[in-house]
């Protein structure tokens, strides 16, 4: 429901002050996949990565996301929405501000993923798939959430009762299949470097 109010834009210092203090420009990175892809995995492989180059970071994971910001929302189509559009907002300030972000979340939807570009604005923008064959996330299954779901215990469960739209021209494609982490994240990495000088 909108509120009408009476809002203008408030500003304040340029944020090129911020950027040039950080000596980075900033960028974000939303990594997408199934449940058990690695995302967080390579999120935070590719944060301590550039923390240790020296880069200002954040990550924000949906699990993390869910249990603050996040909580009071659900995974009906509506709340996943929602859920993706407060962190792609979040994320957008962290890029005002001049940090390098990674968001990783499941964002099955192409739409909802565009949204997040469109929202990032003039930042730039990162759409990495990570790109893991269901079978294998549901071998891994960390949480023992396929389990779960193929038990029907969880409804709406991305790749089981609840459809992944695979990315159509993802900006990168990282696989897991069959190799180390730290080989899955670096091109990543470079990217991220690249964007932040």
């Amino acid at each position: 429901m909108a509120i009408a109010l009476d809002l203008m834009w408030q500003p304040f210092q340029p944020r090129e002050r911020r950027w040039a203090q950080l000596r980075q420009r900033p960028a974000i990175a939303w990594l997408t996949g199934l449940s058990g892809a690695g995302k967080s995995t390579i999120a935070d492989a590719a944060d301590r990565a550039l923390t240790d180059a020296g880069r200002s970071t954040m990550v924000l994971d949906g699990d993390n996301l869910r249990q603050g910001l996040n909580r009071d929302l659900g995974f009906t189509a509506e709340e996943r929405a929602e859920n993706i559009r407060r962190a792609a907002e979040a994320a957008r300030l962290m890029g005002e501000a001049g940090l390098v972000v990674i968001v990783s979340l499941i964002s099955p939807f192409r739409a909802e993923r565009a949204a997040a570009r469109a929202i990032a604005g003039d930042i730039p923008f990162l759409e990495v798939f990570i790109d893991t064959p269901l079978a294998v996330c549901e071998a891994r299954d960390p949480k023992g959430l396929y389990d779960r779901a193929r038990a029907g215990k969880i409804l709406n469960f991305t790749g089981i009762s609840a459809p992944y739209e695979v990315p159509e021209a993802p900006d990168l494609a990282l696989k897991t299949r069959n190799q180390a982490v730290s080989e899955s994240a670096q091109p990543l990495i470079d990217a991220l470097l690249r964007l932040s000088l």
